[in-house]
């Protein structure tokens, strides 16, 4: 049989109302693996996410050796592994059938030697999982955040309120709030923080999936094909998830010329799966836009807030990073938070110390896909294409190419768990 720790409810009534140590608003990665950080560490946390069963859209789901390590820190990786994966070996960019560019990941140190695509709900459940395992938490699905317990604007942040389904409010009176709620975050946009947003990038990506059994490449390809690119990976099972860049503003453009044409032109960039793109983008609801922009919030920290992960920094899909960095904020910040909870200060002085770790860390990040999408996306003319060659040969041939494969593997500041805080154990689990 096996045993749970209690997950805590809200009471019924008109004033419904949870105490709690940390309010995290938001169950992706970095929501969920901080959670489970947390209420290792003896801490209460009451974790807000708006879908329930996570049924909502995913794009993102490569992992980099840094986001694997923090997962495997944290006991879950192997199990969510073990739902379905695809192990990728390493990072092309290809001109119809000439290689320009190969980072090969076996020459980082095992396990770490591979990218992995993961689907979310897969590593979503098994953090979930974890977290119900442990006394402390309080799970309030198909709820969302209204609104900030402040009692003066920009004021110390004492909790949350949320809504349910039904609509009906529900106080969370925390000591600390966290925003992991992504891009677009409403916690930021509450607290009325800037998003910093830049338009760093000259392109958005559409993506599509296609079956494609036994057609798996084992690597994540950029194709360059007139004036764009195409990124393409294997996914679980047995399907290729592919991102096209367009313009930025050109969607409308594309949408007026119609399913025929866009097809034809994809399966002309993609000659090794025409079949596949012929046979199954049927319509222009096949299609999803990402509008593709960076950011980087204004402020990271008040008394009693917290912004993680894309709340606080948002970037392009360009190197698979949103995860990695989403992670290794988690780890980084979980040690902050329990220092800050035990002497009774979670002041913006406090927390300034996972600020100050991570924000050049998002920077760097910032810098280096910018310099990765104009070597991906081409332009400039021939003396461009030539630089761009010479470039992609130093990457692939020499051991300057195995420290740059380190670094977008890792990140500047490959954050670890903090597994010395933990203090709570999992209920047992009896055969």
């Amino acid at each position: 049989m096996r045993e749970q720790a209690a997950t805590a409810r809200p009471p019924a009534g008109a004033d419904d109302a949870v105490d709690t140590d940390v309010c995290v608003i938001g169950a992706g990665p970095a929501g969920l693996a901080l959670t489970l950080m947390l209420l290792r560490s003896g801490v209460r946390v009451t974790l807000v996410e708006r879908s329930t069963a996570f049924h909502r859209d995913f794009h993102g789901e490569i992992l980099q050796p840094g986001g694997q390590r923090i997962l495997d820190e944290l006991g879950v990786l192997a199990a969510a592994t073990a739902h379905g994966a695809a192990r990728l070996e390493g990072f092309q960019v290809r001109e119809r059938e000439r290689v320009l560019l190969d980072i090969d990941y076996g020459r980082l140190p095992a396990p770490y030697d591979h990218l992995l695509a993961l689907p979310q709900p897969h590593l979503l459940r098994e953090l979930l999982a974890a977290c119900r395992r442990l006394p402390g938490l309080t799970l309030l699905e198909g709820h969302r955040i209204a609104a900030l317990r402040q009692r003066r604007r920009y004021g110390p942040c004492t909790g949350a309120i949320v809504n349910g389904p039904d609509r009906k409010p529900v106080t969370v009176r925390a000591r600390v709030v966290v925003g992991a709620d992504g891009r677009f975050s409403k916690t930021r946009a509450l607290a009325g923080i800037d998003a910093g947003r830049r338009e760093s990038f000259a392109h958005d990506v559409v993506w599509f999936a296609l079956d494609a059994p036994g057609r798996a490449t084992g690597r994540v390809r950029v194709h360059r094909a007139d004036g764009s690119a195409l990124l393409v990976h294997d996914t679980h099972p047995d399907r290729l998830r592919i991102g096209w860049t367009l313009p930025h503003g050109a969607w409308r453009g594309v949408v007026r010329r119609g399913i025929e044409d866009v097809r034809r032109e994809l399966a002309a960039a993609l000659p090794p799966f025409a079949d596949l793109i012929h046979d199954q983008i049927t319509s222009l609801a096949d299609l999803t836009l990402l509008d593709v922009f960076a950011s980087h919030a204004a402020e990271w920290v008040r008394d009693g807030l917290v912004l993680l992960g894309d709340s606080a920094h948002t970037h392009g899909p360009i190197g698979a990073q949103g995860i990695n960095l989403a992670l290794q904020d988690a780890a980084a910040l979980h040690p902050v938070l329990v220092s800050a909870l035990s002497a009774g200060e979670p002041t913006a002085q406090r927390l300034a110390a996972y600020r100050d770790r991570r924000a050049p860390a998002a920077a760097a990040v910032h810098r280096m896909q910018v310099v990765q999408a104009r070597m991906m996306f081409g332009g400039g003319g021939t003396a461009a294409d030539f630089l761009r060659a010479r470039a992609a040969a130093l990457v692939t041939r020499t051991p300057i190419g195995a420290k740059i494969t380190r670094r977008v593997a890792h990140g500047s500041d490959p954050a670890g768990v903090r597994t010395d805080l933990f203090t709570a154990l999992p209920a047992r689990q009896d055969a």
